[in-house]
């Protein structure tokens, strides 16, 4: 389901409004390769993202969404990196701005699949030949690959 049922509950509250919401993405690794989702909305290549549920340790939502996307079980490892996205305006008007937790996490079993109807398509990408992206998700990836023991996060900039 693209759009959690707690959030179309509060949409149905606040309209269009903005929202502030926590997400996660999840870097899945596998040998050389990352594995991407291709969106059904924008057409985008991604990793595995999605918003967190009431209440749900973020690593354990990572996991969830891998499953529900990909089909693939994941091992979560790490956290990599914290950020903000800010004014996200989606297909239908709705606007957001998310709290994302990157997670580095490794492949376990699972045939990658399109498992729902968020993505077109799902596949194993080499990591140094990546298809274009958002640079903020190309920044995900190299957290998750930069093997740094500490979670990467924006600074203000010094005035």
């Amino acid at each position: 389901m693209p759009v959690p049922e707690f959030v179309v509950e509060l949409r149905r509250h606040v309209g269009h409004a903005p929202l502030w919401l926590s997400a996660v993405t999840a870097v899945v690794l596998r040998d050389d390769e990352v594995l991407l989702v291709r969106r059904s909305d924008d057409g985008t290549w991604s990793p595995i993202t999605g918003i967190l549920d009431p209440g749900e340790e973020p690593a354990v939502g990572a996991a969830r969404e891998a499953l529900e996307e990909t089909g693939v079980e994941i091992q979560v490892d790490r956290l990599v990196s914290v950020g903000a996205t800010g004014g996200v305006v989606h297909v239908n008007g709705d606007r957001a701005s998310y709290l994302d937790l990157t997670f580095a996490c490794t492949w376990l079993s699972g045939e990658a699949h399109v498992a729902d109807d968020e993505s077109v398509d799902v596949r194993w990408w080499p990591v140094d030949a990546l298809p274009p992206m958002r640079p903020t998700l190309l920044e995900r990836i190299a957290a998750a690959l930069a093997g740094e023991p500490a979670a990467r996060f924006r600074r203000a900039p010094r005035a």
